[in-house]
C-alpha cells in the first residue's frame, strides 16, 4: 500500500538568508523525494512548499530546524497545504 501523501507550507524564521538555506532546503527534498519550490521573501524569512509521502513532509518538517550550517532557526510554522498544486519537481523560486 502506498504511503499517505501530504503537502505542508512552511515558513521558517531566523538567521535563514545568506546561508545558503534555499540551496540546502533544495538538495534535501530532492533527498527526500518531495516536491515544490523554496523561496526567500523580503522579511528575511524563508518559505517553502513541500509535498509527497508523509515520511518524508515529517523529516523534512525535522530538518527545518536544523538548516545548513551557519543558519539559526528561530520558528519553523507549517500549515496544511493539500489544496495548493507542487510542482513535479523540487526547485528555488525566485
Amino acid at each position: 500500500m502506498a504511503e499517505n501523501r501530504k503537502a505542508a507550507l512552511v515558513r521558517i524564521t531566523g538567521r535563514v538568508q545568506g546561508v545558503c538555506f534555499r540551496v540546502w532546503t533544495h538538495d534535501e527534498a530532492k533527498r527526500l523525494g518531495l516536491c515544490g519550490w523554496v523561496r526567500n521573501e523580503r522579511d528575511g524569512s524563508v518559505t517553502a512548499l513541500i509535498a509527497g509521502p508523509e515520511g518524508a513532509v515529517g523529516t523534512m518538517l525535522q530538518r527545518f530546524w536544523e538548516g545548513p550550517p551557519g543558519a539559526s532557526v528561530s520558528t519553523v510554522a507549517s500549515e496544511d497545504a493539500s489544496s495548493i498544486e507542487a510542482p513535479r519537481d523540487f526547485r528555488i523560486a525566485k
